[in-house]
């Protein structure tokens, strides 16, 4: 397999990492290119730790390309990208043109300009799209969503979903400030970099009817983005209203992730942080119990890229495609219209 990267910062270069394990498993050829930019040399753990006296582009006999042009000319067969949210579309559509395969990730931009072009390029050429939302493949949330389907806990009435870390500790190695996520030019902002929590909820309630948000530049992070934001939003499940409401922020710590599920028939406590799930009945007792005990978070990006390869391949269809990642997209750029105007945004 020809494969491109754009963009190798910390999630380009885990990408990259579990790529050649994968192939070096299943005993294929792997040739990797990459469109750099900025072209830093370090190289990063999984723990996001640099590796001294090391050289990303000798360590992985990467082929490098100045031009991106130059790289598709050499037909990759699969392209990740993995530069700043607001480069995601240009590059992509470029990528698409070419024949790639995408990998694309999350969010999908950091606004709408392209989307539909990229959109309709894909399903013209047949293309595999998957955006990186690593939490599909978590075993505490797949338990959640077969409890759901199974209506374990009842009528859901009510979610509350939380997701806060300092952002001055997300990456070791580089300044915070000149992070993707800091910087509005970038596409950054606690909305947009922490959507996983959102394509979650779609995952398992669907598109939200209306959307309120409150919160923005609240701390005294040198930012020029909104650090907190508190969200509500009105979704439907069996004709009947469902408040889920989401908490974000860039200063909590230590950090804080999970998500309370409330139904007439029992609760859901999901720990994220503490690799928790816990479902009490309707008389408040534990009813099921599961702790992930020494689970490995880079299992969540193994498991993603199998599954994506096994896509190309043939042999699976994409639980996350590019029309997933296009509605938690439209579901964030609510929030931030809201955060913006002060108005209840209708989808």
């Amino acid at each position: 397999m020809k494969a491109l990267f754009i963009g190798l910062g910390g999630i380009g270069q885990r990408h990259l990492r579990n790529l050649r394990t994968i192939a070096a498993e299943r005993g294929e050829t792997l040739e990797i290119l990459a469109y750099r930019v900025r072209r830093y040399a370090r190289v990063l753990t999984d723990q996001l730790g640099v590796e001294d006296g090391k050289d990303l582009e000798s360590l992985h006999s990467l082929k490098v390309f100045d031009h991106l042009e130059n790289a598709l000319y050499e037909d990759p067969e699969v392209a990740f990208i993995c530069n700043p949210t607001s480069l995601h579309i240009f590059v992509a559509l470029q990528a698409a043109k070419a024949g790639c395969h995408l990998f694309l990730e999350k969010p999908v931009s950091h606004n709408l300009d392209g989307v539909d072009e990229l959109l309709e390029v894909t399903r013209q050429r047949r293309l595999v799209t998957l955006v990186g939302y690593q939490l599909r493949f978590h075993p505490l949330l797949r338990r959640i969503k077969q409890l759901l389907d199974q209506e374990a806990i009842g009528r859901i009435l009510a979610v509350r979903i939380e997701v806060g870390e300092d952002i001055r500790k997300w990456h070791p190695y580089e300044d915070y400030r000149q992070t993707y996520a800091s910087r509005r030019d970038l596409g950054g902002g606690v909305i947009l970099s922490q959507i996983h929590e959102m394509d979650y909820a779609h995952w398992f309630f669907g598109m939200p009817r209306r959307v309120f948000a409150l919160g923005g530049h609240l701390s005294n992070l040198e930012v020029d983005v909104e650090d907190v934001a508190s969200i509500l939003m009105e979704f439907t499940r069996d004709g009947r209203t469902l408040p889920v409401h989401f908490h974000e922020d860039y200063v909590q710590f230590p950090p804080s992730r999970g998500c309370q599920i409330i139904g007439d028939a029992g609760k859901i406590i999901l720990d994220l942080r503490g690799l928790s799930l816990s479902v009490y009945d309707a008389a408040g007792k534990i009813g099921e119990s599961r702790t992930l005990e020494g689970f490995e978070r880079n299992k969540l990006f193994l498991d993603e890229m199998s599954h994506f390869l096994a896509c190309v391949r043939g042999e699976e269809q994409p639980i996350v495609p590019l029309e997933d990642g296009v509605r938690s997209l439209r579901m964030a750029l609510a929030a931030r219209q809201s955060l913006a105007e002060g108005n209840v945004v209708t989808l």
